[in-house]
């Protein structure tokens, strides 16, 4: 049957069954998108939405998500299905600015060959920005009185640090130096590691995206692996708590201002924007790829 009387069949217009697409091909976003699950493969599809935008893509979270998904890189994490039990929330109330709260705590992980590495980690509880990543042997009171004095001539001391009740944070040293900086140390209580629940959650992105990512062939490759992942996560990974911004950004709105609540997606955040063919963010940042 020719084409003329099938559309006089179906009522259609044959001008429909003509119709060729004029709308540029999805092949150079498809590669972008590869591309950067490539790089940081522990990523969905929203946080490389975020990216694609800062780049300026002009692509919408809905057409991110269907090319994410026909490209097979969906994240299939099976976790173990656990009873509903209530939380109690930690009593400290929510910091209303940076430097107010700091959360503290050690990571555990091996060298190739299988010696002991521990890392020492520090996050912001409102900026959510990770100060410190010391990766050393091993850890004494002493040492991480020396990070916390580093980090204070760098970015201002704390009014308050959360801990555990490791042998580190309740010994005689550091509480002389609380004392005499005028710190207050907020211990956990015992077998309650929601109480300081931002250093665990940061300690799981951690372990995630770069201790289980990376074979450290010796210390000194551990403390430059970690920098480079701690620069990265600070100033470009968006966190979803944050509205989608990354601390850097959110430190820079000033202790006055409120932290977004509503997800801002801005095409162009601290400079990751340039004409021509979009770049990877880590080399915007000048930290490499991360293999």
């Amino acid at each position: 049957m020719t084409q003329r009387r099938a559309c006089r069949v179906l009522s259609a217009s044959r001008s429909s069954m003509r119709y060729v697409s004029v709308n540029p091909g999805e092949e150079e976003l498809r590669m972008r998108i590869k591309e950067i699950a490539a790089v940081r493969p522990s990523w969905g599809s929203p946080r490389i939405h975020v990216l694609l935008r800062r780049e300026g893509w002009p692509v919408n979270h809905k057409r991110t998500a269907r090319l994410y998904r026909q490209e097979g890189l969906n994240l299939r994490r099976k976790r173990p299905r656990r009873r509903k039990a209530a939380v109690t929330p930690s009593p400290s109330a929510a910091p209303t600015r940076r430097d107010e709260r700091w959360s503290m705590d050690f990571v555990h992980d091996q060298l190739h060959d299988g010696r002991r590495l521990r890392v020492l980690t520090v996050v912001d509880q409102y900026t959510r920005e990770a100060l410190a990543t010391e990766a050393r042997r091993s850890f004494s009171a002493h040492d991480v009185i020396g990070v916390l004095n580093r980090l204070s001539r760098s970015h201002g001391k704390p009014a308050m640090i959360q801990v555990d009740n490791g042998s580190e944070f309740t010994s005689r040293a550091l509480d002389a130096w609380a004392y005499r900086e005028d710190v207050r140390l907020d211990f956990s209580r015992p077998g309650k590691p929601t109480d300081n629940a931002h250093i665990e959650s940061f300690n799981a992105r951690l372990r995630s995206e770069c201790l289980n990512a990376h074979v450290f062939e010796s210390l000194e490759d551990a403390e430059e692996t970690l920098t480079s992942w701690r620069s990265d996560y600070s100033a470009v990974r968006p966190h979803s708590a944050l509205g989608m911004l990354t601390p850097r950004e959110v430190a820079e709105l000033g202790q006055g201002e409120s932290r977004p609540l509503m997800a801002r997606i801005p095409r162009s955040a601290s400079g990751l924007k340039t004409g021509g063919r979009p770049y990877d963010a880590q080399v915007a940042l000048g930290i490499g790829s991360m293999q």
